[in-house]
C-alpha cells in the first residue's frame, strides 16, 4: 500500500474541497492528511481560531479507514511577506509530520502538497516522490502577502516536485516554465451525490418567482453586481447564496433586499435538496486575475444536477460547455441569459439536462482521480 503525506491548505472539515476529493479516492493507498496551520495571532481577528492552537497536540482523527487527519502546529504571522519567516516555520512544520509519519510507519511516503508555503518543508521530509497540487494563483490572494514571495515559494516548490498538476491553463502557463511535468486537471463534483437533483419531479418553474441558486464561498472575486441585478428585476423572486461569507467581504448593499437570502454555509449532504429548489444555477466571477484561473467546484457540481446554468466568462473553462451552458459577457448579456436559461423549455430543456449531467459525470471526481494515477504511473512516480 502507497504511503502518502498531503499537505493540505484547507480544513479537511467542514467543506469538502479537492483535497479532501483527491485524498479520499486514492487507490491502494494510507493517507496522512495536514490541516493547514493558523497563526499565532488569529485568534486576534477570529475567536474561533484559539482552540486550533492547540489542537496540534491531540490524536489524529480517522475520517475513513485508509486517513487520518491531523492539525498542524501553530506558526508565526507574516511568512507570505518574509521568507525568512516561513522557513522558521517550515522547519517546525517538518518536525510535525516526521513524528507522524514515524507514528505510522512511514518511511519514504509520496508528498503531496497545494501550498507554495511547503517549498521550505519538502527537503526536510525523507520522500519517493513529490506531488504539487496547484488550485488557485496564490499570490493573487488579498492580505498579508507579498506577490513576488509566494510566485518564488511557488517557483521553488514546482521545481522541485516530480509532477505538477494545476486546475487552469493559465496556472499552467506559468507552472511549465519551472518543470517539464505539468498536467490540468480541472476540479471535478461528487457526482454520486449532486445527481441526486434530476431524481423526482421537478417544480414546474414560474418566470415571474424565479429561484436563482448560488453555492460557493462568497468571496471577493464573485461579481455581486449580477446577484444585485436579479434582486431588482425579479422582486417576487429569490437568488438564495448558500455558503459562508469570507472576512474582509461587505455584502450590506445585498442586504437590503429582502428577496436575497443568505443560507449559510449547507452540509454537502444537504446540498442536493437545497439545489433541487433552484429554476437557475449561478456561476459568476467578476474578472480578475484570480478569476480566470480559478476552477470552481460549483461548476461542475451544477452540471451534475442537470439544472440550467447561468455563467460568467470567466473562468475561461466554462467555454468548453458553452453548448449546455448559458454563458455571459457583460452584466446586460447576463441578465438576457438568465431569462433564457429560465424558458429553456422541453424537449430543449430535458436534452440539455442529459447532456449537462454528462458532462457532470465525465468531471466527475473519480474520473479525475482516476487521470492522475494513471499518469503517474505512466510517469513511473507512483511504483
Amino acid at each position: 500500500m502507497r504511503q502518502v503525506v498531503c499537505i493540505s491548505t484547507t480544513n479537511y472539515y467542514p467543506i469538502p474541497t479537492r483535497k479532501q476529493n483527491v485524498m479520499n479516492r486514492l487507490s491502494d493507498a494510507e493517507i496522512i492528511y495536514i490541516d493547514p496551520p493558523v497563526t499565532w495571532i488569529a485568534p486576534l481577528k477570529d475567536k474561533n481560531c484559539k482552540e486550533r492552537l492547540t489542537k496540534w497536540k491531540q490524536p489524529g482523527e480517522k475520517v475513513q479507514d485508509n486517513v487520518t487527519v491531523y492539525a498542524a502546529p501553530p506558526v508565526l504571522p507574516f511568512f507570505n511577506k518574509f521568507r525568512w519567516i516561513n522557513k522558521i516555520n517550515q522547519k517546525r512544520q517538518a518536525a510535525f509530520i516526521r513524528k507522524k509519519m514515524k507514528d505510522h510507519g512511514f518511511e519514504k511516503p509520496y508528498v503531496w502538497c497545494y501550498s507554495p508555503t511547503s517549498c521550505d518543508a519538502v527537503d526536510l521530509i525523507p520522500k519517493q516522490g513529490l506531488i504539487y497540487d496547484c488550485v488557485d494563483r496564490h499570490s493573487a490572494y488579498k492580505g498579508m502577502i507579498n506577490p513576488a514571495v509566494v510566485d518564488k515559494q511557488e517557483e521553488d516548490l514546482a521545481r522541485k516536485a516530480d509532477y505538477v498538476f494545476c486546475t487552469a491553463e493559465g496556472l499552467r502557463e506559468t507552472l511549465e516554465q519551472y518543470n517539464d511535468n505539468v498536467s490540468m486537471i480541472p476540479n471535478g463534483a461528487a457526482y454520486e451525490i449532486f445527481s441526486q437533483v434530476a431524481e423526482g419531479e421537478d417544480k414546474p418553474v414560474d418566470p415571474e418567482k424565479p429561484v436563482f441558486g448560488f453555492v460557493g464561498m462568497l468571496q471577493e472575486c464573485i461579481d455581486y453586481d449580477c446577484i444585485e441585478a436579479l434582486a431588482k428585476k425579479y422582486p417576487d423572486g429569490e437568488v438564495r447564496l448558500i455558503g459562508r461569507t469570507l472576512p474582509g467581504v461587505d455584502l450590506t448593499h445585498l442586504e437590503q433586499y429582502p428577496n436575497v437570502k443568505f443560507c449559510g454555509l449547507v452540509p454537502q449532504k444537504e446540498l442536493p435538496a437545497k439545489i433541487k429548489e433552484f429554476d437557475v444555477c449561478l456561476n459568476v466571477f467578476r474578472e480578475g486575475r484570480l478569476s480566470k484561473d480559478v476552477s470552481p467546484l460549483k461548476f461542475y457540481e451544477y452540471l451534475a444536477t442537470g439544472k440550467p446554468v447561468v455563467s460568467t466568462r470567466e473562468p475561461l473553462q466554462v467555454a468548453d460547455f458553452a453548448d449546455v451552458v448559458h454563458v455571459a459577457s457583460g452584466l446586460e448579456e447576463f441578465m438576457a441569459k438568465c431569462e433564457e436559461a429560465l424558458h429553456e423549455t422541453e424537449p430543449t430543456r430535458s436534452e440539455k439536462a442529459k447532456k449537462r449531467m454528462e458532462y457532470g459525470r465525465q468531471c466527475s471526481w473519480d474520473e479525475r482521480v482516476k487521470q492522475m494515477e494513471t499518469i503517474l504511473k505512466d510517469k513511473g512516480i507512483f511504483k
